[in-house]
């Protein structure tokens, strides 16, 4: 029988990873710990289960050209436009920051200017696929470190396309100031050449495909689109990856980004798995066990920098001190790009195979303490600050000490979406309130419009009595981020037994905790948008507007207790009410 040894190593490598990939999960461990530490034992040096090198890199390559293609359809230029200064101020700062700091750093122990330099490069850029996974899976993407933190990976996934531009030059490819002019002009012409036409040429192709109403065509145009344009930059001798990060960039910019976007995830997260799995398989273990000293002493120091820089980086654009330990802890491993860049140093030869093997080695282990340093960092934050006295932002005091006094007012924590629409309802009714907003750029927008808002961590107790907590009726709470609404809630409870707590939440399972901690009303979102379609679909049918809102407050009482009842009754709406407005006993049900 004919063997095909591709195929022989891609089957290995899946088959040991799923039952890696499903302990991980049981651990609650991202999957790309997984694949990495799947790649380290069937790699050559290890189990040698996968054995040709050569192979392992061609693997590497596939995964990296779709892992940055799906990378680019999920980068969204508007998105950066958004976040605006943070990006550029956040997000440069820690770049150039710890490429100096690591770069400068690198040179009492021989190493050259250009390495040195690229080893400041590799180790600034973090892992966008573990930190942003992390945060999504406790759905705190929109709360206060999240933010900032996305700005800071936005903008090193931005520099990831200049840095592999840079590299030929730090591997002085170019001898002369000829070659490197033509070298630079080759390299912006095929750069701007593929924006430019791909911008007209896209949507239209994109445009015309869809009109024929074909999925599978659609998909395989987008393919053709992420791959055409990898070959393109390889034929002007630049990087496969290059290419399909900027073809991604051109669709998601199209208004068919979306849709591509979804029909590439599939790929994305089997050949991501790929790439990772197979820069484990690049790992020499040999190597790792002669060295492990070294290796962990790197890894140590990757970590604990790259944390300070992105604290102090953090509160240079005016976030808290704990959203700075927060926000530098997640960003202090290495990442994805990060290997990219490596092979390709590696193949320019800038890179040694020792030199390689270190870093290698560093970077992976920063990478399998990075999902527990993150989801343990607020706790980190709160163990570090609890014996200050302080507030949690020196400026805070300043911007919050001017508060008038008020008596019998509502405090919201928060300035999203519900906080601005709780607060215009108070305006209406001229109830005194006031705002407490961590965001500097929405606290100063909110200013503009007149608000009663205060600069500051509503979590902190300092902060909340600066705006009488004691004195106020009503706390609400509109925070995204889970383990900040129930720190707020216990702090408030602690400091004010009387007052009134209202908290939103996303996740129906956090309802008995922030009750237990002292919330005397939980709105989950999910319970309010059912009601509200169910209220909707009533009045369709005729059903009176004093049934609907009794029905409503049924699926109220005890804390959602009827919505989430695992049988389905037929029960009429005037007899699950009952005389009283409340269930009787037989349209309970068992609760989960």
């Amino acid at each position: 029988m004919h063997e095909i040894p591709l195929l022989r190593d891609l089957v290995i490598l899946i088959a040991v990873a799923i039952p890696v990939v499903v302990l991980m999960h049981r651990f609650k461990v991202p999957t790309l710990v997984g694949f990495l530490i799947t790649g380290a034992l069937i790699g050559p040096s290890a189990l040698g289960l996968i054995a040709r090198l050569e192979e392992v890199r061609t693997l590497a390559e596939i995964g990296a050209v779709l892992l940055l293609f799906a990378i680019g359809l999920e980068l969204s230029l508007s998105r950066v436009v958004k976040l605006g200064s943070v990006v550029l101020k956040a997000g440069a700062g820690q770049l150039f920051l710890t490429t100096g700091i690591f770069a400068l750093a690198a040179l009492p122990f021989g190493i050259g200017g250009a390495k040195a330099v690229l080893f400041g490069l590799l180790i600034a850029l973090s892992s966008t696929a573990i930190i942003l996974k992390v945060y999504a899976d406790r759905g705190e993407l929109d709360g206060a470190p999240g933010r900032v933190v996305v700005a800071i990976l936005l903008f090193q996934d931005l520099c990831v396309v200049p840095m592999m531009l840079l590299l030929p030059f730090l591997a002085g490819e170019n001898s002369g100031i000829a070659d490197i002019v033509r070298g630079i002009g080759v390299t912006f012409a095929v750069t701007a050449g593929i924006l430019v036409i791909g911008r007209r040429v896209v949507p239209w192709l994109l445009a015309r495909i869809v009109a024929l109403r074909d999925s599978e065509l659609f998909t395989l145009c987008v393919l053709a689109i992420g791959l055409g344009s990898a070959y393109a930059t390889a034929a002007f001798g630049l990087s496969l990856a290059l290419g399909a990060f900027l073809a991604g960039l051109l669709i998601s910019e199209s208004d068919y980004g979306l849709q591509a976007l979804s029909d590439i995830l599939p790929f994305r997260d089997t050949f991501s798995g790929i790439f990772f799995t197979s820069v484990g398989m690049l790992l020499d273990m040999r190597y790792v066990a002669q060295h492990l000293a070294a290796i962990l002493g790197l890894a140590v120091a990757i970590l604990v920098i790259k944390s300070l820089v992105g604290y102090f980086v953090v509160r240079f654009v005016r976030r808290s001190q704990r959203v700075g330990v927060v926000a530098g802890i997640s960003i202090a491993q290495a990442g994805e790009f990060s290997f990219v860049l490596a092979g390709a140093a590696l193949s320019l030869g800038l890179l040694t195979s020792t030199d390689y093997q270190l870093f290698l080695g560093a970077a992976v282990v920063s990478m399998l303490v990075a999902p527990f340093a993150v989801n343990a960092a607020p706790a980190i934050a709160d163990w570090i600050f609890q014996f200050r006295a302080m507030p949690t932002m020196e400026f805070a005091t300043r911007e919050v000490r001017a508060a008038a006094p008020l008596d019998s007012h509502t405090i919201i924590v928060g300035y999203g979406l519900n906080g601005r629409n709780v607060a215009r309802a108070l305006r209406r009714s001229q109830i005194t309130y006031a705002i407490i907003e961590a965001n500097g750029q929405i606290v100063r927008e909110a200013r503009l419009g007149r608000e009663n808002v205060f600069f500051g961590d509503g979590t902190r107790g300092e902060i909340l009595n600066r705006v009488g907590i004691k004195r106020a009726k009503i706390l609400v709470l509109c925070l995204s981020s889970v383990s900040d609404e129930r720190r707020a809630v216990a702090v408030a409870r602690q400091i004010s037994p009387t007052i009134h707590i209202i908290a939103r939440t996303r996740k129906v399972e956090e309802i008995a905790e922030l009750h237990r901690l002292g919330a005397d009303e939980v709105v989950p979102e999910e319970f309010e948008t059912s009601i509200e379609i169910f209220s909707r679909v009533l009045r369709k049918y005729g059903t009176q507007r004093e049934k609907i809102r009794e029905a409503a407050d049924v699926a109220r009482s005890d804390h959602y207790e009827l919505l989430r009842t695992r049988g389905v009754t037929n029960t009429p709406v005037d007899h699950t009410l009952g005389r009283s407005g409340h269930p009787p006993a037989e349209a309970q049900g068992s609760t989960s």
